[in-house]
């Protein structure tokens, strides 16, 4: 049977909820992109799962400062090296009052896992799910794998009844079920109102297990596409948060006695992706009857035409930082060996395209976000523009995150615009989803959309995957993002950062994964 929750848990809940009942208040945000679905494991994108982390809860979540602690499981321990043991949290409430155990965490699993989701991929490395009892869940594992609980984070767990009784068996990319527009979680908020493009509004969780830190008793998503609208609905008190905040209005919005600026540096990387393994052009005015872009020479020239540096100071007017690899420096396993980038060359560009055999250059196809990333167009503009002085003709299109993904899954690019932030705050997970061949049994390389290929990468991902000696462990990433760098599997442009702007009278707490995470929120 389920225990009813600890005394001291709703003790310090009653008390702090008296403490703040006077100062309760609402909370209306912005963002450029709407989530496109309301289920955790249809859509593995940062606005999805950030907008849900605030509804569903998962085993373990992130703290303020990114590192793991437990949420649905109280603790965890590992197998040996069959896999990890999870105890569950028990006396814990979905919002529509059924009791949590460990058949939802089983039913979420197979879910989560199953050919229909999105993010099965996190769950490459499992073999078997076991419940040992009702609060006990064992995940095993095909080999050691010590990073495992860091790389579910943001795995969320559904109500297996709730689920089935709304015919939400299975995740829906392309379609709608029921939990498309509904949720049915165990977090700090509830969903109570969705409108796709237009509102989502939530309301706070009185019977949430955990003690609240929030004086929240409503807030509500207002997806704005256009930059400057969001700054005007900011000004004019429509909106109390904005993220981000344009960088050509940082200034502004620091300057304004009733506004805060809230900056940091993301855990994103932004980065240009090539086709790979496509046989030509999908836009090309020229007479290129093959992909330059599988030669590495020219991968090599588009890197050496970009000039990063200026793209920093220019476009993101200063509020990045330049990057090298396919993670940032604050990252586990950044790779000092291989920090440092080609750079801005774009005399050497040109000979290295004459030297691969194209001294007249070529036109290709440039697809970008342009409601996704700080600046996206723009900053595919700029570089299509440097990218034309070394003779390198793009032609940009540029299209909303929707329809993006879908484009890039059916290879409908030449060379592409991508973000990346690495779920674990590991460099595995980037070699994982963006490197390693493509292999759907085995859940790897997911995101890997131009189809590059490298025998060594393969063979070392999965002893990445379970070396437990640090120093053995950093080698293989290193010798990685060394073949990475050498082969210019991408272009990696800069760090994005963090610019939120909200009224002064609001605390919060920015993540480098820039998750708004609202149980953190008060507004005075």
């Amino acid at each position: 049977m389920t225990k009813p929750p600890r005394r001291e848990v709703l003790f310090a809940a009653a008390l702090f909820a008296s403490a703040t009942l006077a100062e309760a208040a609402e909370l209306r945000w912005s963002s450029p992109t709407d989530p496109q679905t309301m289920d955790p494991h249809a859509v593995s994108s940062a606005p999805v799962l950030g907008f849900l982390n605030n509804v569903y809860e998962g085993l373990v979540r992130r703290d303020k400062d990114m590192a793991i602690e437990g949420s649905l499981a109280e603790s965890w321990e590992p197998l040996g090296g069959a896999g990890w043991r999870f105890h569950l949290r028990e006396g814990v409430k979905f919002h529509d009052g059924a009791d949590f155990t460990a058949e939802d965490v089983l039913f979420s699993y197979e879910r989560a896992s199953s050919e229909a989701s999105d993010v099965s991929s996190w769950f490459a490395p499992v073999r078997e799910v076991r419940a040992v009892d009702d609060y006990t869940v064992d995940f095993l594992t095909n080999a050691p794998d010590p990073i495992f609980p860091d790389s579910i984070a943001n795995f969320m767990i559904l109500d297996k009844d709730w689920a089935k009784a709304n015919g939400a068996e299975l995740p829906a990319k392309e379609t709608q079920t029921h939990a498309t527009l509904n949720a049915n979680g165990t977090g700090p908020f509830k969903l109570v109102a969705r409108e796709p493009g237009v509102e989502t509004v939530l309301e706070a969780n009185n019977s949430w297990w955990d003690e609240p830190r929030h004086n929240l008793t409503r807030a509500t998503f207002i997806p704005i596409a256009n930059p400057a609208t969001a700054v005007a609905a900011l000004l004019s008190g429509q909106v109390d948060l904005i993220d981000p905040v344009p960088v050509q209005d940082v200034d502004r919005i620091r300057r304004n006695d009733g506004l805060t600026l809230h900056q940091g540096i993301e855990a994103r990387v932004i980065m240009l992706g090539f086709g790979h393994q496509h046989d030509g052009l999908t836009s090309s005015k020229g007479t290129v009857g093959k992909n330059p872009f599988q030669d590495v020479r020219v991968r090599k020239a588009v890197q050496k035409a970009i000039n990063a540096e200026a793209l920093v100071d220019k476009i993101m007017r200063g509020n990045a930082e330049v990057a090298s690899q396919l993670v940032s420096a604050q990252m586990k396993g950044y790779s000092k060996a291989a920090s440092e980038r080609l750079g801005y060359d774009p005399q050497g560009a040109r000979a290295l395209l004459a030297e691969a055999g194209y001294p007249d250059g070529f036109s290709f196809g440039l697809k970008c976000t342009n409601d996704r990333y700080i600046n996206d167009e723009a900053l595919c503009r700029a570089i299509a523009a440097m990218l034309s002085q070394a003779g390198m003709k793009a032609e940009l299109t540029t299209i909303p995150v929707r329809n993006y993904w879908p484009e890039l899954r059916a290879g409908n690019f030449d060379m592409y615009l991508l973000g990346w932030s690495p779920g674990t705050f590991d460099a595995e997970h980037p070699i994982r989803f963006l490197v390693t061949t493509r292999d759907d049994d085995k859940k790897l390389g997911s995101w890997n959309f131009g189809g590059y290929s490298n025998a060594r990468v393969d063979e070392l991902l999965p002893r990445i995957q379970q070396e437990i000696d640090p120093d053995s462990r950093q080698a293989m990433l290193d010798e990685v993002a060394g073949i990475v760098r050498d082969d210019v599997v991408y272009v990696p442009l800069h760090i994005q950062p963090l610019l939120w702007g909200s009224k002064s009278n609001i605390d919060l707490t920015q993540r480098a994964d820039n998750f708004l995470m609202l149980r953190w929120v008060s507004v005075n």
